[in-house]
């Protein structure tokens, strides 16, 4: 892999290779290497994922969904974010993955990939506010007498709308203080998760750490019904999966804010895998660490969706659990902020094209705070009807995984056909076409396993809601595109000032104006 140059490149050559884009400086460029690093190291979150999550992977295959599953969906995660990051060097702009797609393989396969990764983005803030508000009401619940299994259906909905009322004020008083928040928040995450790390090795049981390695079918009523019964071990793998691939999303945050950050054609490649690496890495310790201190994996896989607070009543002494849960819910509160920040510029890089309903006030910019209020607060308004619609974290975090790998390898996928061809000028990260080349083909396969195992029904007989969430994502966007959408939607200003990059033959399908 390349090593990304250095170079003390100033605000003005970021203006300059905008404008080249078609688009002038509208936000302000007050995000640093490390601001945009630390906004997808918070939104990656290895405290929301990692946590909120276990049970997803414990009640599946036991321990080895640390020692195994864990690295197995971080080398798919780096995959696809290694060749994301050589795309985001030669086209640092908001919305990267939008422009990208639509430069590479047509305005119909940007369009198509702009809608995935906008309802992904959402799908994601959905289930992290969701996460946050379990793990909330997990831990304040009992301390006033509230049992947060006997709370009425329509209680998370309440508790998610709240969050995200709060993310949309912080996002709205501008990106200074939201900058300042991520960044703190991304020295929180490596903070607590090296502190709950180091508890759970000092306080838990005895460490067996061939649990790690020893692959256990606890689907069905053995894992708390958090899956449904199933002998199909390559199933139970691939739902286990879900696990990494659904934490370490959020990374294309870096290219979202790639308009407010300082020499974005380097920074922002180096935030894409900065914060893959590090969430990896760091990740995977907490998670082993998570699994050696259960008292028995057996016992834990019961608790199904309680199995941390279950484990931290077990393992770790009152007077440390209790602030360590307090760090972990404001980790997660923070990591909601993140996903925001991030969606929010994406719906305002869509909208500046004309690429959604009602773009021309989704794309104006607050004269007082140098921010997209109207997408800010559109985003808040469309993450609560998200969790109205699947009030079950499995559900949401299944459909986001399903719409952000989508939409994050559409750009590398067109980028196999023009790459060296009608893709001929990259940026300051590149991988060479054999190693890029290589990298999209094993991201598409992650890809195919992870989709076929979010779009099961789970439970057994239940409404198949990421499948239809999916499909029915798709069924609209051609159905809106050959009725009308194409004729009005003139893509990215690269499109115009150039001649397209990729003739639509080059991607069977891509270019659906093409078609």
């Amino acid at each position: 892999m390349s090593k990304l140059q250095t170079s003390g490149a100033d605000i003005s050559d970021d203006v300059k290779l905008l404008e080249s884009m078609g688009y002038k400086q509208e936000l302000k460029r007050r995000m640093s290497a490390f601001s945009n690093f630390a906004i997808s190291l918070s939104i990656i979150c290895i405290l929301a994922g990692g946590i909120t999550s276990l049970q997803m992977a414990t009640s599946a295959v036991g321990g080895a969904a640390a020692g195994i599953i864990w690295p197995l969906g971080c080398i798919i995660g780096l995959c696809i974010a290694a060749t994301m990051a050589q795309v985001a060097s030669a086209f640092p702009t908001a919305g990267g993955l939008y422009h990208w797609s639509s430069i590479l393989g047509g305005k119909g396969w940007g369009w198509a990939a702009a809608w995935f990764n906008l309802l992904g983005l959402i799908f994601v803030t959905a289930a992290v506010n969701f996460g946050a508000y379990l793990l909330a009401i997990g831990l304040i619940g009992p301390m006033v007498g509230i049992d947060p299994a006997k709370l009425p259906a329509w209680a998370p909905l309440v508790g998610v709308s709240l969050i995200t009322g709060l993310h949309a004020l912080f996002n709205h008083f501008g990106i200074k203080l939201t900058t300042l928040l991520t960044d703190f928040s991304g020295w929180l995450i490596m903070a607590v998760a090296v502190a709950l790390t180091a508890a759970l090795l000092i306080f838990g049981h005895p460490h067996d750490f061939g649990r790690l390695f020893t692959i256990t079918n606890f689907s069905g009523d053995a894992g708390g019904g958090v899956w449904f019964q199933s002998n199909n071990l390559f199933l139970l793998i691939l739902l286990a999966l879900l696990y990494p691939c659904y934490t370490l999303t959020g990374y294309d945050a870096s290219a979202h804010t790639s308009e407010e950050t300082v020499d974005a054609a380097r920074n922002v490649p180096k935030g894409i895998l900065r914060s893959v690496i590090v969430s990896g890495i760091f990740g995977w310790v907490m998670v082993c660490a998570l699994v050696l201190a259960l008292p028995s994996v057996a016992d834990g896989a019961k608790q199904g969706g309680n199995i941390f607070f279950w484990l931290m009543d077990q393992v770790i002494p009152n007077g440390l659990k209790v602030p360590l849960e307090v760090l972990i819910v404001i980790g997660n509160f923070l990591c909601g902020l993140a996903c925001v920040t991030s969606t929010s510029r994406m719906m305002y890089a869509f909208a500046r094209d004309g690429g959604l309903p009602f773009s021309g006030q989704l794309k104006k910019i607050s004269e007082a705070h140098t921010v997209p209020v109207n997408a800010i607060w559109t985003t808040a308004i469309v993450v609560v009807l998200c969790t109205a619609y699947a009030q079950a974290y499995a559900v949401l975090s299944a459909v986001c995984v399903i719409f952000l790998y989508i939409s994050y390898l559409m750009p590398a996928a067109a980028g196999i056909f023009a790459y060296g061809k009608t893709w001929t000028k990259m940026g300051p990260f590149d991988l060479g076409a054999p190693l890029y080349k290589t990298l999209c083909v094993l991201g598409l396969i992650g890809l195919v396993g992870v989709s076929y195992a979010g779009m099961i029904p789970n439970p057994a007989g239940s409404p198949p809601l990421a499948l239809y969430a999916t499909g029915g994502a798709m069924f609209a966007l051609v159905i809106a595109w050959f009725a009308g959408v194409r004729k009005v939607f003139a893509g990215p200003p690269m499109l115009a000032q150039e001649p397209p990059v990729a003739e639509p033959e080059l991607i069977p399908g891509a270019d659906l104006e093409g078609a």
